[in-house]
């Protein structure tokens, strides 16, 4: 049993999506620049530090980096039991499992984004982290301030992000430290999210949250706002609503997650923060990052060396680190080439079939083991093919 993790705003970096450019999966990128009206290429391959830490930069870019990655692990046939992800994340989780189209999901993040690069613009805020000090005590170094500062994330034990406007955020990090902290530093970001500042944020985009269709997630996803699973979509337009104006409740989410027997954790998506946290927070846990190409061989074999076979049953066998799955791209009935059969040869580009009017096309060459959908078969996108031993 695994869960798949999905970062929020701040893992940016400057020319993320370089080592992806050439990747089947960059097709991703160009109907995100389509949903957007924007060109997301160019924010992943060509934008500078400064310009892409604005809210309504990172948040884009994040949000389809990560999109990209998930594509390129679920073209390996990886599939998790839940999934959960970090303030912005959560429209990445929501989009992983079906519940979210990729299109709709493009424009709601666009939406945020300039929604709460809105709502920072007209009302300066800070955030800060404090190290070392219970969450309690936290709350009381806010509470005593008696201004606007709150409680935004509580990442881990000892890690918790106060936010408000900056003078009640340094008056709280003075009171922190008083009260026990380790460590209290302000993070260079321009506004209080998760706090009560993000009004005008949350009205927005709670407007553009009830023009888009939710469907019932594929997987239960473990929401921000409660710390708790939820496999319907009724609730998700009025917990990403929420979301905006209340705490990141991530050390719950994480607790509850391993109380529900999943202690396996692989972050899909720029970075590697939220492994760390894992490790802060879950005792004896499994955790992996997959940000890079380079990293997806690696994803394999680290589940292969798992006791419980996370990678799902495939005829009986596990996937390794040499096979390989082809995914359908949509979703649709199946119609399979002459040629799509065990025994085959193939290269890059082979097209194994059809579903509906997209072809499936495979990302490696290698010989065909097996075939595992068949002729009629209406299948769901990222559904399993064809399964591959790689040349």
């Amino acid at each position: 049993m695994i869960a798949f993790t999905y970062p929020g705003q701040g893992s940016q970096k400057p020319g993320m999506g370089s080592e992806w450019a050439d990747h089947p999966s960059w097709e991703l990128v160009e109907e995100a620049s389509e949903a957007a009206g924007r060109d997301v290429a160019k924010l992943l391959l060509h934008t500078d530090k400064d310009e892409l830490t604005l809210t309504r930069n990172a948040q884009l870019s994040t949000f389809v980096t990560t999109m990209v990655v998930l594509d390129a692990v679920g073209r390996l046939g990886v599939v998790p039991t839940a999934h959960a992800g970090h303030s912005l994340g959560e429209y990445s989780a929501l989009t992983a499992t079906g519940a979210l189209d990729f299109a709709d999901a493009v424009g709601l993040v666009t939406e945020r984004g300039d929604a709460m690069q809105s709502a920072a613009d007209q009302q300066e805020g800070t955030m800060a982290a404090v190290l070392g000090l219970d969450d309690d005590q936290v709350d009381i170094a806010c509470q005593r301030t008696a201004g606007e500062v709150w409680i935004a994330n509580y990442n881990a034990p000892g890690q918790v992000v106060i936010a408000g406007i900056p003078e009640d955020v340094d008056r709280a990090t003075t009171l922190a430290k008083n009260l026990g902290a380790k460590r209290a530093m302000r993070f260079p970001v321009g506004g209080a999210f998760h706090t009560p500042l993000m009004a005008p944020a949350r009205d927005r985009i709670r407007k553009a949250i009830e023009q888009i269709e939710f469907r019932a997630p594929e997987r239960p996803i473990y929401a921000n706002v409660d710390a708790s699973a939820h496999d319907d979509a009724e609730p998700w337009p009025d917990l990403l609503t929420a979301q905006l104006c209340s705490p990141v409740r991530w050390k719950q989410t994480l607790r509850r997650l391993e109380a529900d027997g999943l202690r396996t954790f692989v972050e899909i998506g720029p970075g590697n923060v939220l492994t760390g946290l894992a490790k802060r927070t879950v005792a004896d846990c499994k955790r992996i990052s997959v940000s890079t190409p380079n990293d997806l061989d690696g994803l394999l074999e680290f589940l292969a060396s798992q006791p419980s076979p996370a990678l799902g049953h495939l005829e009986g066998e596990h996937l390794f680190a040499t096979e390989r799955l082809v995914v359908s791209p949509a979703a649709g009935v199946f119609a399979p080439t002459t040629d799509c059969q065990a025994g085959t040869t193939i290269d890059v580009g082979h097209i194994l079939g059809l579903v509906g009017a997209r072809e499936v096309v495979s990302s490696f060459s290698g010989e065909v083991i097996g075939v595992l959908a068949l002729e009629g078969e209406r299948v769901k996108t990222n559904q399993p093919i064809a399964w591959l031993r790689t040349a």
